[in-house]
């Protein structure tokens, strides 16, 4: 933990934290007093409020996730809109993150990433969810649980074809593990050696130009065109693709009933 992040916790009236007894852990190996309050997704209606009333009576609050970044896949959006909506000063202090540590890591393009959280637990909605992210020009990254990571790397391989894939789990802990290969490679290794321990992130390299298919650019360009302009949508479709602009302008033409 770096020395400003102390500094700010030791200066805090409050800390807001997912478990105040990992918290509490934290706070009395660094001599830390400030009190500290459960913040999560199941009392959020509750202690939202009394936080923003202490921030209007001039108090400092701080808010820590258990482990790597709040607000990545962890609690503490609304608190912070909220605060900014209502003018109060936000910061944040840079810290451990699992999507960052897996990037650079991982070995694959870092120039243009997705980080999409948590994939769906069912079938059909991850199915879904990768469809949707199939055309998109860039390196996805995922969380996942190791429960579900041989379903969802079977799902993944089907949607997505045989890319270059990582998968990295216990990151920054002692038994940090990434495993480098082909989708197909390592859907077949989890699938033989069973739930790995720990946390995991997926990273998946981006699709070559040839994966983009004629049905994925319709339906790409379809959901475009419902909402913006043909020349917006073209933008839009072009740079999430990766495809020619000619390519794709074309072929809004023709559906859209203008050519």
């Amino acid at each position: 933990m770096t020395h400003r992040a102390q500094a700010v916790l030791a200066s805090a009236d409050i800390i807001a934290c997912e478990d105040t007894r990992v918290t509490g852990k934290l706070l009395a190996h660094f001599d830390i007093a400030a009190p500290a309050v459960a913040y999560h997704d199941h009392n959020e209606q509750k202690i939202l409020p009394q936080l923003l009333d202490r921030l209007e009576q001039g108090e400092t609050v701080a808010l820590v996730s258990d482990a790597g970044t709040p607000l990545i896949s962890d609690p503490g959006y609304r608190l912070v809109k909220e605060a900014r909506d209502k003018g109060h000063f936000v910061s944040s202090i840079p810290g451990a993150s699992a999507v960052l540590a897996a990037l650079a890591s991982a070995g694959l393009p870092t120039d243009r990433f997705m980080f999409a959280g948590f994939l769906p637990n069912k079938t059909v909605a991850r199915q879904k969810t990768l469809s949707d992210l199939a055309a998109i020009k860039a390196t996805l990254v995922f969380y996942e649980s190791p429960k579900r990571l041989k379903d969802s790397l079977k799902d993944i391989l089907e949607v997505l074809g045989d890319r270059e894939a990582a998968i990295c789990r216990e990151l920054t802990k002692l038994f940090e593990e990434i495993r480098r290969g082909s989708l197909s490679e390592l859907a077949a290794h989890y699938a033989a050696a069973g739930a790995p321990r720990g946390e995991v992130v997926i990273v998946i390299g981006p699709p070559a130009e040839t994966e983009v298919r004629a049905d994925q650019l319709d339906e790409a360009l379809t959901k475009a065109l419902a909402v913006l302009s043909l020349k917006e949508a073209v933008a839009s479709v072009t740079y999430t693709t990766g495809l020619k602009r000619k390519q794709v302008y074309a072929r809004a033409l023709e559906l859209s009933g203008k050519k």
